[in-house]
């Protein structure tokens, strides 16, 4: 920091970050909100009205998109504007690039929602929009690397936190992914629909080393980067290992890109592919616990915390999530396994354990922390941050077991059979007997969504009583 003269609006570029914030928290609701709904679709088949717009086929790229790059997105873009400018004293390197960034990733949220629900998608896994939209994430991706490269270059620090670096990865990995899976032609020049430049196993391929690397980059390897600068902050002590943080970085990053055929088992591309993805699924296990370890590690000597501070709570959970959903994870990838839970509602458990105990927790934690000092005040009610996270972790732990039990059942009855050689279970059977459990997911939901809302209305008393001005 410099001289007190100096205002925090004058030395960082605080206003972009307020921004993101609090869309942050919008399109949490909003996601969510989607994701109870169509979650009750599934549990309550009278909610899927004779409306094409609001069926579950459509819904669920809404909701896909809205929790994962409205509310996961614009998380990283605040956090880590925040964080470069901290760890760099430097200011963002561009006013204009950073408010291009914002309103340009918020158009894209939007414009790729309505697409959905007016049925303009690729069908694309994590990757459904058409291509217009397609070209203007690439703009808005690069201008994000530009400034984020740019800042990094300007800064008055030495040393580069190994924080930026995750955020930097995940930056140049999701270009990267992003690119070479929506290379499509279009019909024409003013028609929505194109065609991948893929087919076939060449496609599924494709669309699978997208798919696992946008959990390896932008779920994963950003996200982390908010952990290893906001444990240290709010627990008030160093990273545990420094050493062990920059082992994590090169062993995680290295091995994530060889993971994504593993979801691609039993199906025509090469038998050796699928074989060499689960090896390096395995091989992961180890830089990511030794992520969790160093972040749990890291709260030696302030264990006392976590009967006092909420925030703690939230922080420490999410890594035992990260822990485990990367234990799960490197399992299913077993042929063995993954013969049982492919195709199930395992799967979706799989997910929503790292999306909701891993992702979302970390975000809370790290909000809770980071919001009151953009606004230059104190939260509104630690009483309701606690209340918040017992709410999202009983939500999280309906949800996830819930989603255990019957992709388990489902996988078991799939592949029954009787004396007499045939399939014992009709398929319908095996949604009749999983009713009881996704009534119990949508619950979860509804627990997980209040705590959201929740967390909404504290953010905002604590905005309103704050200030943008800090001497």
């Amino acid at each position: 920091m410099t001289t007190a003269s100096v205002t925090n609006t004058e030395q960082y570029n605080y206003d972009v970050i307020r921004k993101f914030a609090i869309m942050t928290l919008v399109w949490g609701v909003v996601g969510m909100l989607v994701g109870v709904y169509i979650a009750s679709e599934l549990a309550f088949p009278a909610l899927n009205f004779d409306i094409p717009y609001i069926t579950f086929g459509r819904l669920r790229p809404v909701h896909t998109g809205a929790v994962i790059f409205g509310f996961g997105g614009s998380a990283l873009f605040a956090t880590s504007y925040y964080i470069v400018q901290r760890t760099c004293q430097a200011r963002l390197f561009s006013s204009g690039l950073a408010s291009f960034t914002f309103w340009g990733w918020q158009t894209i949220i939007v414009l790729a929602a309505l697409g959905d629900v007016l049925g303009y998608t690729q069908g694309r896994e994590y990757a459904e929009m058409e291509w217009p939209i397609d070209l203007l994430i690439e703009v808005v991706w690069v201008a994000y690397l530009v400034l984020f490269v740019g800042t990094l270059m300007k800064r008055k620090q030495p040393h580069i936190y190994v924080a930026n670096w995750f955020y930097l990865a995940f930056i140049l990995a999701t270009a990267l992914l992003h690119t070479f899976n929506n290379l499509a032609v279009p019909v024409s020049l003013f028609s929505m629909k194109s065609y991948s430049l893929f087919s076939g196993a060449q496609d599924a391929m494709t669309q699978w080393w997208y798919g696992h690397n946008a959990v390896g980059f932008f779920l994963t390897a950003a996200f982390l980067g908010m952990m290893y600068y906001f444990v240290p902050k709010q627990a008030g002590r160093p990273v545990y290992s420094y050493r062990l943080s920059v082992l994590h970085f090169w062993a995680l990053i290295f091995l994530y890109m060889w993971a994504g055929a593993h979801h691609l088992h039993w199906t025509a591309i090469p038998d050796w592919t699928s074989t060499l993805a689960a090896t390096f699924s395995i091989m992961l296990l180890l830089p990511s616990w030794g992520g969790m370890v160093n972040g749990i590690l890291t709260l030696s000597g302030a264990w006392e915390k976590m009967r006092t501070d909420p925030v703690i709570r939230f922080l420490i959970v999410s890594l035992s999530f990260y822990g485990m959903s990367t234990f799960e994870g490197p399992v299913m990838s077993l042929k063995d396994v993954n013969a049982l839970s492919h195709y199930t509602d395992w799967t979706i458990g799989h997910v929503h354990s790292g999306a909701l105990g891993w992702v979302a927790m970390v975000t809370f934690g790290s909000f809770y922390h980071l919001v009151p000092k953009l606004w230059n005040t104190k939260m509104f009610s630690n009483r309701l941050i606690n209340v918040h996270f017992w709410l999202a972790t009983i939500g999280i732990l309906l949800y996830i077991t819930a989603m255990w039990i019957s992709g388990i059942m489902q996988g078991l009855m799939w592949r029954a059979f009787d004396d007499f050689g045939n399939l014992q279970y009709a398929f319908i059977e095996s949604v009749a007997a999983a009713h009881n459990l996704y009534i119990m997911r949508a619950v979860g939901g509804l627990f997980f969504l209040s705590g959201m809302v929740l967390m909404c209305y504290n953010m905002y008393k604590t905005i309103k009583s704050g200030s943008t001005e800090q001497a």
